[in-house]
């Protein structure tokens, strides 16, 4: 297994490893749910899917198994319903997958009705562990044939997009360039790398999933995305010469600790009326979620929900988040 940490992720990898056993059999439970609910048209879950919020947790045990989906995901027998008439699509960041990337928006918005997608890109090999390495506009291609595959299994007009790091930011290429606008109506980002980040940032996010060889052999060799990724690069100057467009909704989620996005501000867009903003700890300064937990962070899932379905919110829980391994206690049901 490749590893997934830093100094400070070594030092509670005992923790993840208490949980581990309670993970496995959770993941268990969703995969017997969701090849049930595949035998048959399903608008939702049928079985309401187990949840966990410990990002370092559950993706130490499906880091392996990049073409595995996440739990609920890729049932091509959903049909959207009147409530929620888009499907939505997961897309990862840099250096993960869609299993690992995945282990709780994934159950959370099948749990609430949705219709949910994912995919791998940017990889060296379709299954290999570590993804979104390659070049971002490929990568946008690649989204674009996904979406496409989607639209055409549900029949829905549009989707939404939720993406993470990287998957937050390479989608508005594809909204720009690809035709996307005609085809998403939201994307929710979480940290997303929209203005790009300092090479520190970087290489903090290559030591959290085990890829640091890949900037150690050189950014233009080993990781195109991380190149492209990196303030001021040529890609981002064509990319955000155009921020949003007219008919998409935008809202970015962002962490004041995100350690990986530097300065963490680079995550937002700027302001329009078609544009979201949320600083976590504005509403619950009890959140200290970085980077990677925050594809995890129950106050995070929360705000993704209402970013979805403004018409019927849920409450925004404030309850203590840890970095890596998300709240050391319950979390209210949402």
């Amino acid at each position: 297994m490749r590893p997934l940490a830093t100094a400070a992720a070594l030092a509670i990898i005992p923790f993840a490893a208490t949980t581990a056993a309670s993970t496995a059999a959770s993941a268990s439970t969703a995969a017997s749910a969701s090849a049930s609910a595949s035998t048959a048209t399903v608008t939702a879950a049928q079985t309401p899917l187990p949840v966990s919020y410990d990002f370092l947790a559950q993706a130490t045990l499906t880091a392996n198994a990049p073409t595995t989906p996440p739990p609920g995901a890729n049932n091509w027998n959903c049909k959207p319903d009147a409530a929620h008439p888009y499907p939505v699509v997961l897309v990862h960041g840099t250096f993960a997958n869609m299993d690992d990337n995945w282990q709780t928006a994934s159950p959370i918005l099948v749990n609430h009705g949705y219709c949910v997608f994912a995919f791998n890109y940017g990889g060296a090999t379709a299954d290999d562990d570590i993804q979104g390495t390659g070049d971002i506009a490929a990568s946008a291609q690649t989204l674009a044939a996904f979406v496409d595959k989607v639209l055409a299994a549900t029949g829905a007009a549009k989707a939404d997009l939720v993406g993470h790091s990287q998957g937050g930011m390479m989608p508005r290429y594809y909204i720009n360039f690809l035709g996307g606008a005609a085809k998403v109506d939201k994307l929710i980002g979480l940290a997303p790398s929209n203005y790009g980040t300092t090479l520190d940032g970087l290489v903090t996010l290559a030591n959290l999933f085990g890829a640091r060889s890949l900037l150690d052999n050189g950014l233009a060799s080993g990781c195109d995305a991380c190149a492209e990724q990196e303030e001021g690069s040529s890609f981002l100057a064509t990319l955000n010469a155009k921020p949003t467009v007219p008919g998409v909704g935008y809202t970015v989620i962002e962490s004041t600790d995100d350690e990986v996005v530097t300065p963490y501000t680079n995550a937002f867009l700027p302001a329009a009326a078609n544009v979201t903003d949320i600083t976590l700890q504005n509403q619950c300064p009890l959140d200290a979620t970085d980077h990677v937990e925050i594809a995890s962070d129950p106050v995070a899932m929360a705000d993704m929900l209402n970013a979805l379905d403004p018409a019927r919110p849920v409450k925004v829980p404030c309850v203590p988040v840890a970095p890596l391994t998300g709240p050391p206690g319950p979390v209210p049901a949402f």
